[in-house]
């Protein structure tokens, strides 16, 4: 007996053909993820550009949040240098902000000293103990460092790691001890360590009006889930703009 004609649709397709599938999928969806992400960079660009001091658009997704407000304060965790890829340099050379940054590098603090007057750097680890030590695995001429060496190493294949030991802070007796009772801007940039330095934090004490934190894709969803329970929301209107760091804010009240 003939059998009756299969449509195209309810065929059974190969291991391969569906391999080959999901790539076509996940392609266009990648195209489409990067137009839109060039679209918005353009705006970002053309508003507040073309020049900017962070490395990709923190500085100016800051600015168009705050609409270039000015003498606000930050807290900057794992500030690097004082200017080159830093989120925070043009809000105090040219809005008047001050603040605090913290690196547990303490090869950075000469560029403070000479470029960041209203600025108090503090060479740390933040951690979820203060008086404590941490180790940490820095990459040749101090690239980069992270808690973790497998972390270190991907990022500087065949380079040679060296092993510190580093003095520890949390957030919360730094700003104490700072002074600084009111924080606007909060950045975070710490190789996957946020984790450890939000346990040391009381959010809903100082409650920052906007939190740029690099999100790794191990502790991404740890990051949205923490600022949920805290009454935070991702602010979608820089999901586009940049793919390394979410941006929270809290929720409007009731």
């Amino acid at each position: 007996m003939r059998q009756p004609e299969r449509k195209w649709w309810r065929r059974q397709f190969d291991t391969v053909e569906v391999l080959l599938i999901c790539l076509l999928v996940i392609g266009a969806t990648a195209a489409v993820a990067r137009r839109k992400s060039v679209l918005q960079d353009d705006w970002l660009r053309q508003q507040y550009g073309p020049s900017k001091w962070s490395y990709n658009a923190e500085e100016w997704i800051v600015r168009d949040f705050f609409e270039d407000r000015r003498d606000g304060i930050f807290v900057d965790i794992g500030s690097a240098d004082a200017r080159k890829s830093s989120n925070t340099y043009y809000l105090e050379s040219k809005l008047g902000w001050s603040g605090i940054a913290v690196d547990a590098l303490a090869e950075h603090a000469p560029s403070y000293a000479q470029y960041r007057p209203r600025t108090q750097f503090f060479a740390l680890f933040v951690g979820d103990r203060s008086d404590a030590r941490a180790t940490l695995y820095v990459s040749e001429r101090a690239a980069n460092s992270s808690m973790s060496r497998q972390f270190t190493e991907f990022y500087n294949p065949g380079k040679p790691i060296e092993v510190r030991e580093v003095p520890t802070i949390t957030m919360n007796d730094l700003l104490d001890r700072a002074g600084v009772s009111r924080v606007d801007f909060l950045t975070m940039d710490i190789e996957m360590a946020e984790p450890v330095a939000l346990a040391g934090f009381d959010i809903g004490r100082f409650k920052p009006a906007l939190v740029c934190v690099e999100a790794h894709p191990p502790i991404r969803q740890w990051l949205i889930d923490y600022f949920v329970r805290h009454d935070y929301r991702v602010v979608a209107k820089y999901l586009w703009a940049d793919w390394e760091n979410l941006y929270f804010a809290p929720l409007p009240p009731d």
